[in-house]
């Protein structure tokens, strides 16, 4: 089973890939992909969470890293630390996924806008095609880089 399989998994660049909750199984899959970090953003509580996720990456020889968003209340707290995040690694091939690819999907987005610099039209084109943010994402998703001191 490869990478495709894994739920609403998006290609974003030859370095990023995105997708929604993969199953245990799949990590191996990620990391024989060349993928070196898987970036979880769902809660602890989400939907199919896996608690011993951190342990089973590193069980394949990547690096783990938990930013919980509470998908009611995303925060420029969070979107601050997944840039720094992205910093830190940005010499790796990084997977980055929570329950659907939605909140991933608006961090990309910002991501995208405001680390690269490009458009929100070309920005859009990370986020999961399906899904339709809700007030609370568009709000999330005019965070400007001023308000994240960028």
């Amino acid at each position: 089973m490869g990478i495709d399989a894994i739920k609403n998994h998006m290609r974003v660049s030859d370095r990023i890939a995105s997708s929604g909750q993969p199953e245990g199984s799949q990590f191996k899959a990620i990391a024989e992909a060349g993928f070196q970090v898987v970036i979880n953003l769902a809660m602890p509580d989400s939907d199919n969470a896996i608690p011993e996720e951190r342990n089973i990456v590193a069980a394949h020889k990547m690096s783990y890293v938990h930013i919980p968003v509470p998908f009611d209340s995303p925060s420029a707290a969070h979107l601050q630390k997944f840039i720094r995040v992205m910093a830190a690694y940005a010499d790796r091939k990084v997977w980055v996924h929570c329950a659907l690819n939605y909140r991933v999907s608006a961090f990309l987005y910002q991501y995208q806008r405001l680390v690269h610099g490009v458009s929100p039209e070309e920005a859009a084109a990370v986020m999961l095609p399906s899904w339709q943010p809700d007030d609370v994402w568009r709000r999330f998703m005019s965070i400007s880089g001023e308000e994240l001191g960028l």
